[in-house]
């Protein structure tokens, strides 16, 4: 299901043979840096030269390396049960490279043994075309406009920056979001922005049992509940956050918003305009969606694998 298909959690498929699928480029996955900074400088033959060149050089796992670990950790959890053995986690290939440049990727993926064998080689066309097909309900890229073409076409999509591997130490699966335009649509930011912060907390404290609309990722946190709901409480290998700049009284939607739609989150932090990434860092946070790009890159700057959500007013004219 895609961000346009929103349902119910309460009307998930018990049966359904997968939860959840992640289509990620190569430059998320893998540390692409020097290959990418020859294309720039010196044009795409020369890239593709210098791959396969180099297509049997291991490449460093890349900023979302030990997210694709623990997902693909979570499936193998998943299949090893039978009372779980409906639910499924795939992660698949989604790059701009060519077949030949491409070849030193899917050698790196066999040299780490990820379970990773869907792919889709574009030869730099816009890769988001094929989202559909694969069935993913995700998109994670390094390209700016891929993830933006992405989103537009109705998909949960974002742009992470590129890097090298973080772990966090964790165990867990740690996902935390941005609440307004990421789990929820941005029509009280608007109202923010448009009006001032007076408005905004009359409005939100006037509209509190009116839930709010859904944003582009609220279908992958109601798929993680799906995967933590098969675990006895207490037991789950996944867990989630809400960090949001709102503060007292705005708290009070979208904590009945979440509770209207049967979706419960692990832990919620209210911060009022404090600085989101020492809570990221202290959640542990595999990946942080963020529809505001200041807050996307003070917590990359603080190595915590971060993803910009390029939707709703905060995005208006971006490029």
């Amino acid at each position: 299901m895609n961000a346009a298909q929103a349902q119910p959690a309460s009307e998930l498929n018990e049966t359904s043979p997968r939860t959840l699928a992640l289509a990620i480029s190569s430059r998320a996955l893998f540390d692409l840096d020097q290959a990418h900074q020859l294309f720039e400088s010196d044009g795409l033959d020369a890239y593709t030269r210098y791959q396969i060149q180099h297509e049997n050089d291991v490449l460093a796992p890349g900023i979302a390396f030990p997210l694709v670990k623990k997902l693909l950790a979570l499936n193998l959890l998943l299949k090893s049960n039978p009372s779980r053995a409906h639910l499924a986690i795939e992660v698949l290939l989604l790059s701009r490279n060519s077949g030949d440049s491409g070849l030193r990727i899917f050698n790196s993926i066999e040299h780490y043994g990820l379970d990773i064998v869907r792919a889709a080689f574009t030869n730099g066309a816009p890769p988001h075309r094929y989202i559909e097909a694969f069935g993913a309900d995700l998109f994670l890229s390094a390209h700016n406009s891929d993830a933006r073409a992405a989103l537009n076409a109705g998909f949960a999509a974002a742009r992470i920056l590129p890097g090298s591997a973080r772990e966090t130490g964790n165990l867990e699966l740690r996902i935390a979001f941005d609440g307004d335009a990421v789990l929820f649509s941005d029509e009280a930011e608007r109202v923010a922005r448009e009006q001032g912060l007076d408005e905004f907390h009359a409005s939100e404290r006037a509209l509190a049992q009116t839930p709010l609309l859904g944003g582009p990722f609220k279908n992958i946190l109601w798929a993680l509940q799906h995967i933590q709901s098969a675990f006895p409480a207490g037991e789950s290998p996944v867990r989630t956050a809400l960090v949001t700049a709102r503060s007292a009284p705005a708290h009070k939607r979208v904590i009945l918003t979440l509770r209207n739609w049967g979706i419960r989150i692990d832990e919620a932090f209210f911060l009022g305009g404090r600085d989101k990434w020492p809570f990221l860092q202290a959640f542990g946070a595999d990946i942080f969606f963020d529809d505001q790009n200041k807050h996307v890159t003070s917590a990359a700057l603080n190595n915590i694998a971060a993803a910009h959500v390029q939707h709703g007013v905060a995005n208006v004219g971006e490029a």
